[in-house]
């Protein structure tokens, strides 16, 4: 059974994004040379599930290559159906549903890169099985929050946590069985 993984950013109060989806804050602990893992992360993945606003806002300030290089399946959560892209697909049915359809399919692992839409939606169904959450030092205040109100309640296993110079602190945990 393969696992869905949430590799994310937040505010050290909780915000993927300030107000109109502005993720500048995350610019503070750019450093040259460091991707927090991310490079080691995506060598376990094929698949990438995101939203569409996610996606949109990667697509315009990297490129649509950091998602689809080719060795791995987008799918693009979106309430407008688009014709495939390469190895992405805009995908409008059940999140759940196609969730469940992918980790019953041989393969690595799924990457959620978010929103909060899709993250709180696969909570509401107990389908992300790890969370490496990046807490950057930085109280926004206001915003998009990682993790909606009125979910179920869910215990993890603390794996690990690592820190880095720039401030940043990675939180790595499992859903516990």
């Amino acid at each position: 059974m393969r696992k869905l993984s949430l590799f994310i950013a937040t505010s050290l109060d909780g915000y993927i994004a300030k107000p109109n989806d502005d993720l500048s804050f995350l610019k503070i602990v750019e450093k040259e040379g460091e991707d927090y893992g991310y490079t080691e992360f995506t060598t376990n993945i094929d698949t990438i599930i995101l939203g569409r606003k996610t996606y949109d806002y990667v697509l315009k300030e990297i490129g649509s290559s950091h998602y689809d290089n080719g060795q791995r399946d987008v799918y693009v959560i979106t309430r407008t159906a688009r014709p495939k892209v390469g190895r992405t697909t805009f995908y409008s049915g059940s999140l759940s549903g196609l969730v469940q359809q992918l980790k019953s399919e041989d393969g690595k692992s799924i990457y959620c890169d978010g929103g909060a839409e899709i993250i709180n939606e696969l909570l509401q169904h107990d389908l992300i099985d790890e969370f490496i959450i990046s807490v950057i030092p930085i109280l926004v205040g206001n915003g998009t929050r990682l993790f909606k109100d009125n979910r179920p309640e869910q215990q993890l296993e603390f794996v690990n946590a690592k820190t880095f110079d720039t401030g940043l602190t990675q939180l790595y945990y499992k859903r516990k069985r």
